[in-house]
């Protein structure tokens, strides 16, 4: 981004105008745009200094005093979209950008994942009967299987994102797969 012009080249030029001249008269041996010298006289005649501007700064993050509520909605349904995000937050009166959002999954380590694992296969009595399923497995003779055609079944209504602490898989309920209660 280019540096604001000196103050001193604002104060003479501001000077000028105010010494006589008109604003056209002004920029041309100055070298600068007419708009500058009319913004610079007039900011000198008001508050009596032509100084530029601070430029730059840190924005503030918009969604900060929803962080608790957003993390709290993560939890609940990880699957959400962005735009689900946003249209809840336009529902509670907050009206933002989908970037603000991402914005501030990204500034919390929440990241949108690709595979969703069910929650159930975390709990004990689950991860010992599909180790004990497993050990089975080997014992199960081939010949003696049934071959079922399920091609028709419909995989696809689950999603298959959500969202997730970074470094951490996304775990869902199987009611919030199915849709059932």
């Amino acid at each position: 981004m280019p540096a604001p012009y000196s103050n001193d080249l604002r104060l003479r030029v501001a000077a000028s105008v105010l010494g006589g001249r008109t604003c056209r008269e002004t920029a041309a041996p100055f070298g600068v745009s007419v708009s500058s010298v009319v913004k610079w006289s007039r900011r000198l005649r008001l508050s009596g200094n032509a100084d530029a501007k601070p430029m730059g700064g840190v924005r503030r993050a918009v969604l900060a005093g929803q962080r608790d509520w957003l993390l709290a909605r993560v939890a609940a349904v990880p699957d959400l979209t962005l735009r689900a995000f946003v249209a809840e937050l336009t529902e509670r009166g907050v009206v933002v950008s989908i970037w603000a959002g991402w914005k501030f999954f990204v500034s919390e380590g929440i990241s949108f994942k690709k595979s969703i694992l069910p929650s159930e296969q975390a709990r004990a009595d689950i991860v010992h009967r599909r180790t004990r399923w497993q050990k089975l497995q080997a014992k199960v003779d081939p010949a003696r299987l049934v071959f079922i055609d399920e091609t028709w079944a419909k995989t696809n209504m689950a999603r298959t994102r959500g969202r997730a602490a970074a470094g951490n898989g996304c775990m869902l309920s199987c009611h919030t797969v199915t849709g059932e209660p």
